[in-house]
């Protein structure tokens, strides 16, 4: 599809739902949620049985002719090799650091715990706890180029974004807001009684990740030098520290759920201890560092492994970064306790 390119400026088959009966949930919720499989064992589930769906990604066969199927395509196009329009050699703008969006939300964001889009519209509009205030799906969009992508955002009113506010809108077709989904996001793993170890971590690595992402981290670049075939994981062309897979719950996560490239959190490959400790490994090396003093105005939202200060608590920022996160959570919960109390 051919179109000029907006002006850019730098700052910035029908949905299928599924409700399974609770012995179906209780089974799935085996294979993945902070399940360890090598152990079988099921800590605490983070969603209610009885109230989950499946989500599937509606079949691309089923977007519309015409205009409105035009903007949707463009918009997965985009989401899916960003870089080749917005990367370092970008067709359109030179703005981000040669990821796609897609080597977060993985299959076009179309996979279980893979960060799926399938309720990404009908989250919005809501109250970010990072930011602090009211924000929109193009809101969103501009946090994925700034942070994940380390670079500036397209101009939110122009083309290409409205074509990919299209495609997660087709994506999401059917979602209604505050409905649980199962798979979304890339799911939670129970957390250690230690800290995540880098140098275990680092093991890992060169024994799962090298082969893709290379022994120092970048990537590998394909063959016309424009785009990565497999990601860098750090480096100056990696996310920065301020996107949400800096923080080592949502890395250890992904990990266990994707990765190595082919598996699925029905056939996890790495146990979570490996997953934890290579995320460790991932997060200890040179980044882009961004500036987020303004981030989390209410430290009562803050999550407990964001990496940076200040806290609600007396905990180091490295215990925040690595854990064990067991104690800083009765701390935090024994603090919100005390605080409730004297507020009676």
């Amino acid at each position: 599809m051919k179109r000029k390119p907006s002006n850019l400026k730098t700052h910035r088959t029908p949905l299928l739902l599924i409700v399974l009966a609770g012995t179906v949930i209780a089974s799935a919720l085996l294979g993945f949620y902070g399940c360890d499989n090598r152990s079988g064992k099921l800590p605490q589930a983070t969603v209610r049985i009885g109230n989950d769906s499946i989500w599937q990604m509606p079949s691309v066969n089923t977007i519309p002719k015409g205009e409105k199927g035009q903007i949707i395509r463009y918009g997965r196009e985009l989401l899916t090799h960003t870089a080749k329009y917005f990367g370092p050699k970008g067709s359109i703008a030179r703005i981000t650091n040669g990821m796609n969006c897609q080597n977060c939300h993985l299959d076009a964001g179309g996979k279980l715990f893979g960060n799926n889009y399938a309720s990404f519209i009908a989250s919005y509009p809501k109250k970010g706890n990072r930011s602090g205030r009211l924000e929109t799906p193009a809101d969103r969009i501009i946090q994925c180029f700034e942070r994940s992508l380390s670079g500036q955002s397209p101009d939110t009113a122009g083309h290409e974004v409205q074509a990919m506010l299209a495609y997660l809108k087709w994506a999401g077709q059917g979602v209604k807001p505050g409905k649980k989904l199962f798979g979304s996001a890339s799911g939670k793993l129970p957390f250690l009684p230690v800290a995540a170890s880098p140098v275990k971590g680092k093991l890992v690595y060169s024994a799962q990740c090298q082969r893709c992402h290379g022994a120092d981290g970048a990537g590998i670049l394909a063959a016309n030098d424009t785009v990565f075939t497999f990601p860098p994981l750090w480096g100056k062309h990696s996310y920065n520290d301020g996107a949400g897979m800096y923080r080592i719950g949502n890395l250890a996560a992904f990990i266990k759920n994707n990765m190595p490239q082919g598996i699925t959190y029905k056939n996890p490959k790495l146990t979570n201890q490996e997953a934890w400790d290579v995320a460790a490994f991932i997060i200890s090396q040179p980044r882009p560092h961004r500036d987020q003093r303004s981030d989390w105005p209410d430290l009562n939202l803050k999550p407990i492994d964001a990496p940076f200060g200040p806290y609600i608590d007396n905990f180091t920022a490295t215990q925040h970064k690595y854990g064990p996160f067991g104690p800083i959570v009765k701390a935090q919960e024994a603090l919100r306790r005390n605080d409730k109390i004297n507020k009676i």
